[in-house]
């Protein structure tokens, strides 16, 4: 048989059919990509004195305007990584999720260059994408629960800042006619 192919296995009783990937050189490769890529965004230099590691991506966050952009471009390439090993689309979703966090805590000067240094988005991408790619028929409820709570946060803290502005045009208009 072919090493490069999928096999499927078929259980005699249950009937269900159970794939099993064999060991593939052309898998590996990405995925050591994506393990190279993540080192060099979020852990190629050790911090002296401490145990710390930085890498591009907080560095590149200190470009005002378009280093985060920058450093969230470059870190679409795990993402595009993961479309091509045909990864489940909700290990997808949970990565740019990922990204989008990164993305969005790091535009926020220098506090946003520290959350990089201790999220490490792309660390965390290399990894979901090694598990998701190693184990195609992987259980992903923790996947739809992370994203799940992560769009309900999102629109929980929306709910609330719009019900913050509403109080505070309420109690401006109060203090006007007042006065």
């Amino acid at each position: 048989m072919n090493s490069d192919s999928t096999f499927t296995v078929l259980d005699k009783e249950a009937k269900s059919p159970i794939e099993v990937l064999p060991r593939d050189e052309g898998r590996e490769h990405l995925l050591a990509i994506a393990d190279l890529l993540a080192k060099v965004m979020d852990t190629t230099v050790r911090v002296p004195g401490t145990s710390w590691y930085i890498g591009l991506d907080p560095l590149l966050g200190l470009i005002p305007g378009i280093g985060d952009a920058l450093a969230n471009l470059i870190g679409t390439v795990i993402l595009g990584l993961g479309a091509r090993l045909q990864v489940p689309r909700i290990v997808l979703a949970r990565m740019s999720l990922n990204l989008l966090i990164n993305g969005t805590v790091g535009a926020v000067p220098i506090f946003g260059d520290l959350f990089s240094v201790w999220f490490r988005s792309h660390a965390r991408n290399a990894a979901l994408l090694r598990e998701a790619a190693m184990k195609p028929d992987r259980e992903t409820h923790a996947d739809w629960f992370y994203v799940g709570g992560i769009i309900g946060g999102t629109v929980g803290l929306l709910l609330l800042a719009i019900a913050l502005m509403i109080w505070l045009v309420y109690k401006l208009l109060l203090l006007v006619s007042s006065g």
